[in-house]
């Protein structure tokens, strides 16, 4: 039988030894990579949605067959290098004769030094962990207590070193932060790319991944491998040893949290979308084996929600909401738009799904915050652009913040017309930027770098996912018996939202026009609020309080959604 070998080289990195594939039967190039072990990173799992598995295939065989739509996130000039989508591209194994195959895997140019925000708001708490140490000079012993609860001992006296650790699971990004127990002071963090996203960029197709047994062992080794390698760089960094720490905190969404503890996420998302785990529970970290002393614990935070989960928890506990006067709009901008709205104590919850746009994925350009990404765009008075990129480098693509900016001044400038359509020639629009709208491919885009631009389907996605955002502020409002005007203050959470310009989320409309001049950026409360929980035991019972108060709003049940989301889609 006739099989094909696949070589797979990574870009910049020839000609060091190719990871082989044998291909006896038909097979897309991307799941011959990851068959093989080579890394491909493909944020929509391989449904050919986000363009990101791009692969060069030097000559051009007939044991190819590119698959319907294989081409339609690639350039001209990229088709012509022999660019493929890898899991739009598939390998015909049954050739007349046994064939060989090199293909190089792309190198994103996001893949490293990414912009990653590891601090925010935080609520100041008195110093008293749950883990305390308690010498015992009859047994020349030291016991480690969680509680009224001993973890395990120690030879001699070491009542005075003891390390806890925080980590905020991101659906895209992962922060952790190491403390001194004895005094709570943060000695060191680390920042990190989630790996899963490699996999599933958002967290329906990770629940999806993560329900069959393959799929949650390779997403929950993935997250442990990374957290470790963070840990283990924390620990090098300050001179410290794993057998000090004794507590981790993991604080994010419902799903991560099951996917960090091997546990099915499938109950996610079907209805009536019951997690199993809630939170506000302990754990064993060597069960995880998380490089921690051999009887550390793990604490999960309470959950509200399939979707609104420990993160928000964290961040409410972070932001004092239950003890503001007046109304608050508390909002977590991400791949999950995570909210809760506190009206002089009285809590309410929700979250809808943004998608990847916010991240940079599913648009033809977009990319991480990582250097030459555009980060900022203003249009000036006199119509010329003004553009800041991540590092000062030259512009390679369009990462979040800069993607809401340059839809939200061609809105502003009328370049973009309220549907969301390029307005062009055929409007008798008069503006200097309009002869920055080509064609390409026979379609209207919007050009902004000689390799940079933005796309009619770009704007789509951003209608999309602040559509989802706005339709779910404007319910949870109406739930309530509120309206925007009467919102006191709005705060804006997460790494990706503290990056964001106020301007541009009104002028989207993804927030309301009464929330101008209300807005503030709390940067990451998930990590904030879980040093809380770290650092002072009171806290821990302050959030089961929140998470009991809290009413949470299920939009999937919500009679108005839909029809509130399409009003929403609109410039």
């Amino acid at each position: 039988m006739a099989m094909a070998l696949l070589r797979f080289h990574q870009e910049n990195k020839l000609p060091s030894a190719p990871v082989c594939f044998e291909a006896t039967e038909n097979i897309t190039v991307l799941a011959a990579a990851r068959a093989a072990g080579a890394l491909v990173e493909s944020p929509c799992n391989g449904t050919g949605t986000c363009g990101k598995c791009k692969v060069r295939i030097p000559a051009a065989l007939t044991a190819i067959r590119p698959l319907a739509g294989c081409h339609h996130s690639l350039t001209p000039a990229e088709v012509k290098e022999g660019i493929f989508l890898g899991c739009m591209t598939e390998i015909q194994a049954n050739t007349a004769a046994d064939t060989v195959i090199d293909i190089v895997l792309l190198e994103r140019q996001d893949k490293t030094a990414v912009q990653i925000l590891s601090q925010g708001h935080h609520l100041d708490v008195a110093l008293d962990p749950v883990i305390r140490k308690q010498y015992m000079p009859a047994v020349n012993q030291t016991a480690v207590l969680a509680g009224k609860s001993i973890l395990g001992t120690e030879p001699g006296n070491s009542v005075r070193v003891a390390h806890g650790l925080v980590v905020d699971i991101g659906t895209t990004t992962l922060v952790a932060a190491l403390f001194d127990l004895t005094t709570g002071r943060e000695l060191a963090t680390a920042s990190a790319l989630n790996p899963q996203s490699l996999h599933a960029q958002d967290v329906l197709s990770r629940i999806k991944m993560g329900a069959t047994a393959e799929g949650l062992s390779t997403l929950h080794h993935d997250i442990i491998a990374a957290i470790n390698a963070m840990l283990d760089g924390l620990l090098q960094d300050t001179g410290l040893t794993q057998h000090t720490l004794y507590e981790v905190v993991f604080s994010g969404n419902t799903c991560m949290l099951h996917l960090a503890l091997k546990t099915d996420p499938a109950s996610l998302g079907k209805y009536p979308y019951i997690p199993v785990l809630w939170g506000d529970s302990c754990h064993q970290a060597a069960d995880l084996g998380l490089h921690t002393a051999p009887f550390a614990q793990l604490y999960l935070p309470p959950v509200m929600s399939a979707y609104v989960g420990a993160d928000i928890t964290a961040g409410m506990l972070a932001a004092d909401l239950a003890n503001l006067k007046g109304t608050t709009l508390f909002v977590d901008i991400g791949t999950n738009g995570e909210m809760a709205l506190a009206d002089n104590g009285r809590l309410s919850v929700t979250s809808t799904a943004a998608g990847p746009a916010f991240e940079g994925m599913n648009i033809a350009c977009g990319m991480r915050a990582a250097p030459g990404a555009i980060e900022k765009f203003k249009i000036e008075h006199d119509g010329s652009a003004a553009i800041k990129t991540i590092a000062g480098r030259p512009a390679v693509g369009i990462c979040g913040s800069g993607l809401l900016d340059i839809v939200g001044e061609l809105v502003r400038t009328k370049l973009i017309n309220k549907t969301g359509k390029f307005a062009g020639a055929e409007n008798n629009l008069a503006h200097p930027l309009q002869r920055q709208l080509k064609k390409e491919n026979g379609k209207t885009i919007f050009a902004i770098h000689p390799s940079v631009y933005l796309s009619q389907k770009d704007i789509r996605q951003v209608q999309l996912a602040k559509g989802a955002i706005r339709a779910g502020i404007e319910c949870l409002l109406a739930a309530s018996g509120l309206s925007a005007a009467g919102v006191d203050r709005v705060f804006i959470a997460g790494s990706f939202g503290f990056h964001l310009n106020a301007d541009s989320l009104i002028n989207i409309g993804m927030l309301p026009e009464a929330f101008k001049g209300k807005i503030d950026f709390l940067g990451n409360t998930a990590k904030t609020g879980g040093q809380a929980l770290l650092l002072n035991r009171d806290s821990r019972k302050k959030a089961a309080v929140l998470v009991k108060q809290a009413k949470v709003l299920e939009l999937a049940t919500y009679s108005d959604f839909d029809k509130t989301f399409v009003n929403c889609l609109n410039f």
